[in-house]
C-alpha cells in the first residue's frame, strides 16, 4: 500500500478499533468480573449482619424459635437469592434455607469452609446443582463462638450479569466504531486536502506560474502556511522580474563598450583607422574598458554585501575632515561647470564610528551625483549635525531633481532616470544601490528629499563617538 496519509490513518483507525475490543474484553471482562464479585461480596456482608443480629436474639433467649428463622432463611432465598446456611461449634448445619443440608457436617464438606472468609467454586454434590460463591461470618455471644453463618450466592449468576454488561459494551462499541470512522474522516479533510492543494500551488508555483491563486480553508496553522508560500511566490515573482531586467540591463550595459572595444580594434587591424588616428582611438577604447573594471567591480561590491561577506572595519574618525579630502578631489569637476562646493559643518571636529573606507565611497557616490545632474553655475551642499548619540550628513543639490514616479527606484541596480541615460555615459546605474548597502550595513538609514527641477538632498546617519572614547 503506498504510503499516502489516507491509509496511514485507515491503518490507524484499525489497529485503534483491534486494541480497544481486545482490551474491552480481556482486561475489561475482568475487571467487570471482580467489581460483580465485590458487589456481591458486600450483599453478603450486609445479610450477613442482618442474619447475625437475629441468631443472637434466638441465642439471647428472645421472643425467636429455630422454626420461625427458618422460614425466615427461606423467605431471604426466595427473594434475594441466597442460600443461608446456620453452623454451630461442631460444624452441623442446624438451619438451612433450602433443607437439603440439614444435620450435614460441613468439615466433612470442605474443611477449609468454616476458616476461610471468601471462598469460590465451591460445589457440593447433592447439596447445590452448580459452583456456588461463598460467605463465612463467625458468630460470637458473651465473647465465645457460638456458630457460624454461611451464606452461598451462585457463580452463574455473577458470569451471566458480566457476559450481558459486556454484550450491551460491546453493542455500543460498534456503534462507536463508525461514529470514530467520521471522525478519522474528517481528520483526513482537515489535514490531507489542504495538503493536496499546498502542494499543487508549489508546482505551479515551481514551474512558474506565479499568478496561481492558493485559497486555504479551515485550520489557521494551515491558512497561516497558505499565506506564507503565496507570498514567497510574490517574492519569487518579484526575484524573477529582477532577474529579468538584470540580465538585460547588464547584457545593454556591457554590450555598448564591447561592441566600441570591438569595433575599434578590428577598424585598426583592417587599416580602416589610419595609424596617425590610432592614439584617439586607443584612449576610448581604454576609457571603454574602464567602464567595463568599473562595471564589474560594482557587480562584485554588491555580491559581497548580499551574501554577508562585506566585513566593515570600524573605527574612530572625524567625518568633516574626510568630506574636505573628497571636496579636493572633485575641485576639477567642479571647476568644469563652475560649481561651488559649500561645507558646512555643525561642529570644528566630528567623530564617528564607522567604516572610513566605505564612507568614503558613500560620500563620493553622492558628491559624484550631485555634481552630474547640477546646473552649470549652481551651489552643492555638503553638511554635518550632531543629534543626540547620531551624525546627519547631508549632500544637497539644486540641478535637475528626480522625477516623483522614480524616486523609489534609483536604490535599484541599473536604474536610471530617462533624463540621465542620454547623459550620464560613464553611469552603471550601480552607485546607489551600493551607496544603500553600506549605510544598512552600518544599521544606519539613508533618505532622500527631492524635487523635479528644484534639487535633491541625500541624507543619512552614523554613530556619534561617545566622549568617553575620545
Amino acid at each position: 500500500m503506498k504510503k499516502t496519509l489516507w491509509s496511514r490513518l485507515l491503518i490507524c483507525y484499525l489497529i485503534a478499533g483491534v486494541l480497544v475490543f481486545l482490551l474491552l474484553n480481556t482486561y475489561g471482562m475482568d475487571l467487570l468480573n471482580n467489581r460483580l464479585r465485590e458487589d456481591k461480596t458486600s450483599l453478603l456482608i450486609h445479610e450477613a449482619d442482618l442474619i447475625e443480629s437475629k441468631y443472637l436474639a434466638i441465642l439471647n433467649g428472645e421472643n425467636e424459635s429455630l422454626v420461625n428463622f427458618n422460614l425466615q432463611l427461606k423467605s431471604i432465598e426466595t427473594f434475594v437469592g441466597l442460600r443461608v446456611w446456620l453452623v454451630d461449634v461442631d460444624g452441623t448445619i442446624i438451619a438451612d434455607s433450602k433443607g437439603n443440608a440439614l444435620q450435614q457436617n460441613v468439615y466433612e464438606l470442605d474443611p477449609n469452609l468454616l476458616n476461610e472468609n471468601i471462598s469460590d467454586n465451591n460445589y457440593y454434590e447433592g447439596i447445590f446443582t452448580e459452583p456456588m460463591l461463598s460467605f463465612t461470618r463467625k458468630v460470637t455471644y458473651n465473647y465465645d463462638l457460638s456458630g457460624y453463618i454461611i451464606l452461598h450466592i451462585s457463580e452463574k449468576e455473577i458470569t451471566e450479569k458480566a457476559i450481558y454488561y459486556f454484550d450491551v459494551i460491546n453493542i455500543c462499541f460498534l456503534v462507536f466504531l463508525p461514529l470514530l470512522f467520521l471522525l478519522f474522516l474528517y481528520i483526513y479533510y482537515i489535514t490531507a486536502i489542504p495538503l493536496k492543494n499546498l502542494m499543487k500551488a508549489a508546482k505551479q508555483y515551481s514551474s512558474g506560474n506565479y499568478n496561481y491563486s492558493l485559497q486555504l480553508k479551515g485550520l489557521n496553522e494551515y491558512r497561516d502556511l497558505g499565506a506564507a508560500i503565496s507570498y514567497m511566490s510574490g517574492e519569487l515573482a518579484n526575484l524573477d522580474a529582477y532577474q529579468k531586467k538584470f540580465v538585460a540591463n547588464i547584457s545593454h550595459d556591457f554590450r555598448s563598450p564591447l561592441t566600441s572595444i570591438k569595433g575599434y580594434t578590428v577598424a585598426m587591424k583592417d587599416g580602416t583607422i589610419p595609424y596617425e588616428m590610432q592614439d584617439k582611438y586607443l584612449n576610448i577604447i581604454l576609457f571603454e574598458t574602464e567602464r567595463l573594471t568599473k562595471l564589474t567591480s560594482s557587480l562584485l561590491e554588491l555580491n559581497r554585501f548580499e551574501n554577508k561577506r562585506a566585513f566593515l572595519d570600524i573605527t574612530s574618525f572625524d567625518i568633516n575632515h574626510i568630506i574636505k579630502k573628497i571636496a579636493e578631489s572633485f575641485e576639477g569637476s567642479c571647476r568644469d561647470k563652475k560649481i561651488t562646493l559649500n561645507l558646512v559643518f555643525s561642529a570644528k571636529v566630528t567623530k564617528v564610528d564607522a567604516d572610513m573606507g566605505k564612507i568614503q565611497q558613500v560620500l563620493y557616490n553622492l558628491i559624484d551625483n550631485a555634481i552630474k545632474f547640477s546646473h552649470s553655475n549652481s551651489k552643492i551642499k555638503v553638511s554635518t549635525e550632531e543629534k543626540g548619540d547620531k551624525v546627519f550628513v547631508s549632500v544637497k543639490d539644486y540641478g535637475i531633481g528626480i522625477p516623483k514616479d522614480s524616486i523609489k527606484k534609483i536604490w535599484e541596480r541599473f536604474y536610471k532616470t530617462d533624463t540621465s541615460r542620454g547623459k550620464d555615459k560613464k553611469g552603471t546605474g550601480l552607485g546607489l544601490s551600493i551607496t544603500k548597502e553600506i549605510i544598512q550595513a552600518h544599521n544606519e538609514n539613508i533618505n532622500v528629499i527631492s524635487t523635479e527641477g528644484v534639487g535633491t538632498e541625500f541624507i543619512f546617519s552614523l554613530n556619534k563617538t561617545s566622549e568617553e572614547e575620545d
